[in-house]
């Protein structure tokens, strides 16, 4: 029988708890309470020493969600907390866990993740599929999974060449397809659609148009980045010609957006993106209509339409986009914010904009990531799949 997730009620985990309060800005209160009943001592102050060293929300959060994980799998599975540096045994223990073939599974109960294991963390809210997992989110344990040993100055058995050929096979038997995080991209089309569905004047259809228009015309800006953005990162440029290759056609309002620190990018890259015409001026109406002149630029807005001191959550920034496709007549189930940025690259395809361009403006580093939504685009549009129509 395998050791069941902790309560917090010890004065060991209120104490851990309260540790996590420094990273209360980057945690959810409710989770930092669970991650109290179930990372050791050790692991939350890896957390803190993270915290101190600049190391990025997003990559902290994504870092302190694995880690709870991995501890409740670890805790589930063998009746133990993780073991640092983890043994290869272990490693592959977890692949087997996560990633194993239905079909076998139909006729060997012991292949994958064993019942008592998935209960209990389904219990624990931390397990939602019933099949294996995918490919990606397992390599992306493994790899926190391996910055933590490394930040703790150990070394782990990641590289082994047991643990490959355990991860190759496992990948090679998992039925799960690579999925997109947005099914369907938001191209300019579609985001005149959402336009269109928030063309009111209430507070929360200016705040929305504006969130819609910065997070596109910024190249794409990923939901944590637009919730995140803040008034001192907007500098004001020169207008600009409507037609670049026209000094002399009408000027058009700019403006910087300094990115600072990103999922790509960090605090001192000076990495920035320009917004200019139409989402400017939508941005300046939000800004104006709300009166902010100082901190988070996209806020929460009640349902009485008050708004909030407090900025959105990336998590909202996902809800406010799949409400106006909702409202559109689209299939919100098609769309996430995600989308926003994977149709910028798809609408920079479709008109012929060099992908380097695109690139500088939706500040992707990876040529091949950038070019999948890229050439999906001329491949739409292309001869090669018109043969016979």
């Amino acid at each position: 029988m395998h050791a069941p997730l902790p309560k917090l009620t010890s004065d060991e985990t209120l104490r851990r708890a309260e540790a996590l309060d420094a990273l209360d800005a980057v945690l959810p209160f409710g989770r930092r309470d669970f991650l109290a009943e179930i990372l050791t001592d050790d692991d939350v102050e890896t957390l803190r020493h993270l915290a101190r060293e600049g190391m990025g929300d997003n990559s902290l959060r994504a870092l302190a969600s694995d880690l709870g994980y991995l501890e409740a799998w670890c805790r589930a599975a063998t009746g133990f907390s993780l073991p640092w540096p983890a043994p290869e045994a272990l490693l592959i223990k977890f692949v087997a866990h996560h990633l194993w073939d239905p079909v076998k599974r139909e006729t060997d109960p012991a292949h994958g993740m064993p019942d008592d294991v998935a209960a209990t963390l389904r219990g624990a809210d931390l397990l939602r599929v019933d099949g294996p997992h995918a490919p990606n989110t397992v390599r992306r344990r493994l790899s926190s999974w391996a910055t933590l040993t490394g930040w703790r100055g150990l070394k782990g058995k990641f590289n082994a060449p047991g643990l490959r050929s355990a991860l190759k096979l496992a990948v090679r038997a998992s039925p799960r397809p690579r999925k997109r995080k947005s099914a369907k991209a938001v191209t300019a089309d579609v985001l005149s659609a959402l336009l269109q569905a928030c063309a009111g004047e209430r507070l929360v259809d200016v705040r929305d148009r504006a969130l819609l228009l910065l997070a596109f015309g910024s190249g794409g800006r990923r939901r944590s980045e637009a919730a995140t953005i803040r008034l001192e990162q907007l500098v004001e440029q020169d207008p600009v010609p409507a037609d670049p290759k026209n000094p002399d056609s009408p000027r058009l309002p700019c403006l910087r957006i300094d990115l600072s620190r990103t999922k790509t990018t960090k605090a001192d890259d000076e990495a920035f993106v320009l917004l200019i015409g139409r989402p400017v001026t939508a941005l300046q109406n939000w800004l104006e209509r709300a009166g902010i002149s100082e901190g988070a630029v996209f806020r929460a807005i009640d349902r009485w339409g008050h708004l909030e001191r407090k900025a959105l959550t990336p998590q909202a920034v996902n809800l406010i986009l799949k409400r106006r496709v909702s409202q559109a007549g689209l299939d919100p189930s098609a769309f996430s914010a995600h989308g926003l940025r994977s149709g910028y690259l798809t609408e920079t395809g479709r008109r012929g904009i060099p992908l380097s361009e695109a690139m500088q403006q939706s500040q992707h580093k990876s040529v091949q990531q950038a070019a999948r939504y890229y050439n999906d685009a001329e491949r739409q549009l292309g001869r090669a799949a018109r043969l016979i129509v």
